[in-house]
């Protein structure tokens, strides 16, 4: 008895060990997404809770490409890469720009877009232009810690530049009448005033990108080291945008390809 125990036991441990690995294949197969939810058309959290949105769309067809189950977190954007440093979540999908600056923290895969930045402003404005002498004393608004503050910075000194949170923060004031004018991407711009939150403004421009500041496009961003979900990730952009699913997506959301050259 004692020995038929003894091989028992045996088979039961390898039982549970043999259970431990599947497990842990099958986490190792779970990515957990940061996004922000609050940049539409990109990403968004509808009145009952829900993501919306370009960049979760994307998410969605890749963890599909690449068999993975997925999970979203949301992320107020001014954390968003220490959250991603502390393993909050795997990976960021939420319109974040591949800079300079921010590959000396974090990696990324290759572009999933790539949009130029633009200019914003009532539809009453005097200003004639987007050069920093058109915009010399203006009150410029801009979402912080985005490529978009950075290039207000850079390229408008003479501006009067105000920082807030999120986009709604600066759409708010410029309804309000407390900015002149506001820097973001043109199809988040676009997006805005063709709606009815947004008809108080109007397109006043597009901006050359600065390779510096604007980076290569949006990528997703990654801890460093993450060679393997890198790879998985870029194969699955480039699958997505081979068999039709990535223009499925565009088209849901653009008039335009907003890949990029």
């Amino acid at each position: 008895m004692g020995f038929i125990k003894q091989i028992t036991a045996i088979a039961a441990v390898s039982i549970i060990g043999l259970s431990a690995s599947m497990v842990g294949a099958s986490a190792a197969d779970k990515i957990r997404i940061g996004t922000e939810g609050a940049y539409p058309p990109f990403n968004n959290l509808t009145s009952d809770g829900q993501l919306v949105g370009f960049d979760i769309d994307i998410a969605k067809a890749l963890c599909e490409e690449m068999k993975a189950e997925c999970e979203f977190v949301t992320q107020d954007w001014d954390g968003m890469i220490p959250a991603l440093i502390a393993n909050k979540f795997d990976a960021v999908i939420a319109s974040m720009s591949i800079t300079e600056e921010r590959l000396q923290k974090v990696d990324f895969t290759n572009k999933y877009y790539n949009t130029p930045p633009a200019i914003a402003v009532p539809k009453d404005s005097e200003i004639a232009g987007v050069t920093p002498a058109d915009l010399d004393g203006v009150a410029l608004g801009a979402q912080s810690s985005t490529t978009h503050s950075n290039y207000a910075e850079a390229k408008f000194p003479g501006a009067d530049i105000k920082l807030y949170p999120t986009a709604d923060e600066y759409k708010l004031d410029i309804i309000n009448g407390r900015l002149g004018a506001v820097i973001d991407d043109v199809v988040v711009l676009s997006e805005w005033i063709d709606s009815a939150d947004g008809a108080c403004c109007k397109i006043l421009g597009t901006l050359t990108p600065d390779p510096v500041i604007n980076g290569a496009g949006a990528g997703i961003a990654i801890r460093k080291g993450s060679d393997e979900l890198k790879a998985k990730f870029n194969a699955a952009i480039d699958a997505i945008r081979a068999n039709g699913t990535y223009k499925e997506i565009n088209d849901k959301y653009f008039k335009f390809d907003v890949y990029g050259s």
